[in-house]
């Protein structure tokens, strides 16, 4: 059988081309394989999930006699199955890590240098990813459709709304009319969030790992000195791929209790929607922007061009579309070192870490901003808006000259570049 096959298809030669790659044996390379792993999982228990959720938002009665939208009462239903709730929550847990494992693989990335030549379009591809799995993640806040999501998305509806010129078109289009209340909404996220976003997932992953493969992976520093000039790593069969099963295993595995133990947001507690707004906060990825705009001064608005630009706009859109820009211009500016092969060391570019260094700090000072009316109602000097003002903007400045004053007094000036 094989031989009838491999006269056919060429198995040995797709043996010898995909199944011996080398793969580097470093800790930071499974960042990118726990990631692939959250998908797999997400697309998993999305079927269950599929399966047995209703989107739409008309009215249906309980049991005990409640009239709520039917998405609510398909949700309480899911969690009313056996390992129901704990598979909405296996779900829910994994977009986390998804998202996270996709921000740190991107952070290696940055700091080793592995974005430059020839490597340009699968950094872009990359930063596509860890952009599209947010914007999934959040086109499935809404679908539960209690209290608590309807809040929630109706900042992102705030949001895109506020995008001059084209905001209320692209926002009708993304949520099907006025949220909430419009009955095109539900249909038309859950229809991204089920299908077209994840089509575009696959699609970029199928990309990003065939580009990986043709170019090969960026080695570690070690292997200069124990392979020089050659891929230093064990083959992706059988070595490569018993880690990655054992690895998932251990995701699968380790990810099940804690979404056993910590059970996703129990939708019951905020109930269905009603005209009370809940103080809510969105999770922790889109954490940061929300505290931009809790600290951006209502009164930061101007015309431009017979359109507003309000401060929704400023803080939602303009901020991370500028950080945005300056990730994809990045691989095109920086282009001290072609052909890059071998991971370069933080300590070797100190504009650069010092930079990146700052712009974690940036985020983390933006998280903070988000519990500002918390801070407030515990009397708390966080909850001034001067000082959470002084943190975002004095926080970075000083972490970046704190982290390339220590690099330059303890590694000296920037070394050469490396030629292989």
């Amino acid at each position: 059988m094989y031989k009838w096959l491999d006269e056919r298809l060429d198995l040995t030669g797709l043996y010898q081309k995909v199944l011996r790659k080398a793969f580097p044996v470093h800790h930071s390379f499974f960042l990118g394989e726990i990631t692939l792993f959250a998908f797999i999982v997400l697309v998993l228990t999305g079927i269950f999930l599929t399966l047995n959720f209703e989107p739409s938002i008309r009215e249906v009665k309980l049991p005990d006699g409640r009239t709520v939208p039917a998405a609510y009462a398909s949700v309480l239903y899911i969690d009313s199955l056996p390992f129901g709730a704990v598979i909405r929550s296996l779900h829910y847990w994994s977009a986390h890590v998804m998202i996270a494992a996709a921000f740190l693989h991107m952070l290696r990335i940055l700091l080793s240098g592995a974005y430059k030549k020839p490597r340009e379009l699968n950094y872009l591809v990359g930063l596509a990813l860890l952009g599209l799995a947010v914007v999934t993640a959040f086109t499935g806040y809404a679908l539960p459709y209690d209290n608590y999501a309807v809040t929630a998305t109706r900042i992102g509806y705030g949001i895109a709304n506020s995008i001059p010129w084209v905001g209320t078109t692209l926002a009708q289009v993304m949520f099907g009319g006025e949220f909430p209340g419009s009955e095109k909404s539900i249909p038309r996220l859950y229809s991204l969030h089920v299908l077209w976003l994840p089509l575009l997932l696959m699609a970029l992953i199928g990309a990003h790992m065939a580009i990986m493969m043709k170019q090969k992976h960026t080695q570690p520093r070690y292997a200069e000195r124990v392979a020089p000039g050659r891929i230093l790593g064990v083959p992706m069969y059988p070595q490569q791929l018993v880690m990655m099963g054992i690895l998932f295993a251990l995701y699968v595995g380790i990810m099940t209790m804690i979404a056993g133990a910590f059970l996703a947001r129990p939708i019951e507690a905020f109930g269905p929607p009603t005209p009370n707004t809940p103080a809510v906060k969105p999770d922790w990825y889109f954490l940061w922007i929300y505290g931009i705009l809790q600290i951006i001064p209502s009164s930061w608005k101007f015309r431009l061009f017979g359109d507003t630009i309000g401060p929704e706009f400023i803080g939602g859109v303009l901020i991370p579309g500028i950080l945005g820009l300056v990730g994809l211009l990045l691989p095109f500016v920086d282009t001290r070192k072609d052909k890059m092969r071998y991971m370069e060391l933080p300590s070797e570019h100190p504009v650069r870490t010092s930079v990146i260094l700052a712009l974690l700090v940036f985020f983390l000072m933006t998280t903070l901003a988000g519990y500002k009316i918390d801070f407030q109602q515990q009397g708390s000097l966080l909850g001034n808006n001067a000082v959470l003002w002084t943190l975002v903007l004095g926080g970075p400045l000083l972490t970046y000259l704190v982290s390339y004053t220590l690099l330059r007094i303890f590694y000296g000036k920037e070394e050469a570049p490396y030629k292989a």
